[in-house]
């Protein structure tokens, strides 16, 4: 089976950089890994073919073979797990190190260090109205922060982490089996580099307490639900000091009585009377600002939409106002006393004798019933 060319494998054009290569690489890597796709042959293939097609293309002189002759320059030169790297090239500790290390948070080089603390999501629900036009909410949110007895050290008053024994402060060590040294996170240590012989009694190590902290969120207007605000610094403090994580604050708005939302468009439904209807009227209709004058033309059916443009929201994207659309619903009359009952009967009585003129759309529906029995 022919191989595919290295530059549609990796989904770059053939004059590409190093950068582009390796951003390339990088999100195929992580999507075909193997530990990410078990049992999954043909991700393990394209995970191959991905580390093949970079390491080729990524050597200056390998590259240039390949791009002048092709796959056939390169037999006998091991493109793929064949000898070093070359001058320019990535081995695979090179790779496993810069690009892997993304997708299982270690690396084969140097120590990792305390794990960044983890990011948190706060659900904010918001009425029509705030998210329309941008608020300030308070907001309450249980997380970690920093353990104020160890200023975050995880040690006991007056006592500091000591270098790891097992990997002497690498937080790696190397393991042989057979020809291959293997690189691991160190298990004494976690990666950290240091140990806590006498941990602090309040956090118990950790460098970080439970806590619940308040906070003051700016909404801008025109935020939608599914959107989020990021706010830097605001999760979980880090074990032993670490950095903390982010905050992301995700909108909901709630239901609203008249309006629902769509984009930028705002939409309601209009109930308007048999009269109105029939004759025609004027209607007052709410917006978000205020009340607005609808004019309903004579014989206006239900589901008949009117555009006032405008009223509708601004996006926190920006781009132009949205509209507002009424859909009319007109609406039967209930409770009727007999004089009203009769006074529609005759009304009736008095459509029948316009023929089909009067309901156009009744007529043509009974006939279309009528043409379908017929063809049974």
């Amino acid at each position: 089976m022919s191989k595919r060319d290295y530059y549609e494998v990796l989904g770059v054009s053939k004059d590409a950089g190093k950068d582009d290569l390796k951003k390339a690489y990088r999100r195929l890597a992580m999507k075909y890994h193997p530990d990410r796709n078990p049992d999954s042959e043909e991700a393990e293939e394209k995970f191959k073919e991905a580390k093949e097609a970079y390491e080729v293309l990524n050597d200056a002189d390998k590259r240039a073979v390949y791009d002048r002759f092709g796959h056939a320059g390169l037999e006998g030169q091991g493109g793929f797990g064949g000898g070093g790297a070359g001058a320019g090239g990535a081995g695979f500790s090179d790779i496993f190190g810069d690009i892997f290390g993304d997708i299982f948070g270690g690396g084969g080089g140097g120590r990792r260090g305390p794990a960044r603390g983890a990011d948190l999501r706060f659900t904010l629900e918001l009425d029509l109205e705030q998210a329309v036009r941008g608020t300030e909410e308070k907001i309450r949110v249980p997380t970690y922060k920093v353990c104020n007895t160890c200023d975050g050290s995880g040690a006991k008053a007056g006592e500091q982490p000591v270098t790891c024994s097992t990997c002497g402060g690498a937080g790696q060590v190397r393991m042989q089996q057979g020809f291959f040294t293997v690189q691991q996170t160190c298990p004494a240590c976690r990666g950290e580099g240091k140990t806590i012989k006498n941990p602090c009694g309040d956090c118990g190590g950790q460098g970080r307490v439970q806590d619940t902290k308040t906070l003051n969120v700016r909404i801008p207007a025109g935020v939608d639900t599914g959107d989020r605000i990021r706010l830097a610094g605001e999760g979980e403090a880090g074990a032993h000091g670490a950095p903390a994580g982010d905050l992301y604050v995700q909108v909901l708005v709630r239901e609203h009585e008249i309006f629902q939302r769509d984009g930028s468009n705002l939409y309601c439904e209009v109930p308007v009377s048999f009269v109105d209807a029939a004759l025609g009227g004027e209607l007052e209709v709410p917006t978000l600002n205020g009340k607005v004058k609808l004019k309903v033309p004579p014989e206006t059916q239900t589901g008949k939409l009117f555009r006032l443009r405008g009223k509708g929201v601004t996006s926190v994207r920006g781009g132009p106002t949205g509209d507002l659309l009424c859909r009319v619903v007109v609406e039967t009359p209930v409770k009727l006393s007999s004089k009203q009952k009769d006074l529609l009967k005759k009304f009736q009585d008095s459509l029948e004798d316009g023929g089909e003129r009067h309901n156009p759309r009744r007529s043509s529906w009974f006939e279309g019933v009528k043409r379908f029995f017929e063809d049974l």
